[in-house]
């Protein structure tokens, strides 16, 4: 079994704040909705490995009312610790906030934690070692 994507909400109107974090400042790749689920998520993002293959997929929807998730939260592999350092200072660029208190308190991964521009934790990490 493998996990096919993970579904962060935003409140109304939240599609420009979702793009600039997870597209600017993660660098995923905003993909169409499919067609008969319009409706239901505001904005698909995905990653890509070397041969075209999905790595990561995120689905931003729309809730009313919004509360934002400040626990649960998506957690995004960065390739090495380069990589990891260059999406903090990518994400730090566009104002988005994040903390490295956490930076090594899970053994075998050096890790932030950030909130999406909805609010959201998003958590991501690398493997080390």
């Amino acid at each position: 079994m493998r996990l096919h994507h993970v579904q962060v909400a935003c409140p109304p109107g939240g599609e420009g704040a979702a793009r600039r974090f997870y597209g600017e400042g993660l660098g995923l790749t905003e993909v169409p909705t499919p067609e008969g689920l319009a409706g239901r998520a505001l904005c698909w993002f995905r990653d890509f490995d070397e041969e075209g293959r999905t790595t990561a997929e995120i689905h931003v929807g729309v809730q009313e009312p919004f509360t934002p998730a400040r626990k649960a939260h998506p957690a995004l592999v960065a390739d090495d610790v380069a990589h990891l350092e260059s999406i903090g200072a990518r994400l730090e660029a566009l104002g988005f906030g994040i903390t490295w208190k956490d930076r090594h308190t899970f053994d075998g991964y050096e890790r932030f934690h950030t909130f999406d521009g909805a609010g959201n934790r998003v958590e991501v990490l690398t493997p080390v070692g």
